[in-house]
C-alpha cells in the first residue's frame, strides 16, 4: 500500500483504489508520504522502495489478485 497521509502513529493509505487506515506502531524506521508498506492485520510491518513494489503489484495485476483503478498506477492516486 501506498502511504497518501500521516497522522501521528496512523497513515491512510492505498491500494487498488481503497484506502485504508494503517497503524505504523511496528516499523523500524520512518514512514513518509508516497513510502509503500507492507500490511497485515492493520499494521505496516515493512516499507519497500518503489522499484520493489510495483513488480509485486505487475504479480498480483498477472495473477489477477486485482485490477488497477487505471492503467500504470495500480490504483494509487
Amino acid at each position: 500500500m501506498q502511504i497518501l497521509k500521516i497522522d501521528g502513529n496512523v497513515a491512510k493509505a492505498v491500494l487498488s483504489g481503497t484506502t485504508r487506515q494503517v497503524y505504523l506502531d511496528v516499523l523500524d524506521e520512518k514512514a513518509q508520504v508516497g513510502d509503500y508498506v507492507i500490511v497485515h492485520a492493520g499494521f505496516a510491518i515493512h516499507k519497500i522502495d518503489e522499484k520493489e513494489a510495483k513488480e509485486t503489484l505487475d504479480l498480483f495485476e498477472e495473477a489477477g489478485v486485482f485490477s488497477p483503478v487505471s492503467e500504470n498506477n495500480h490504483g494509487v492516486h
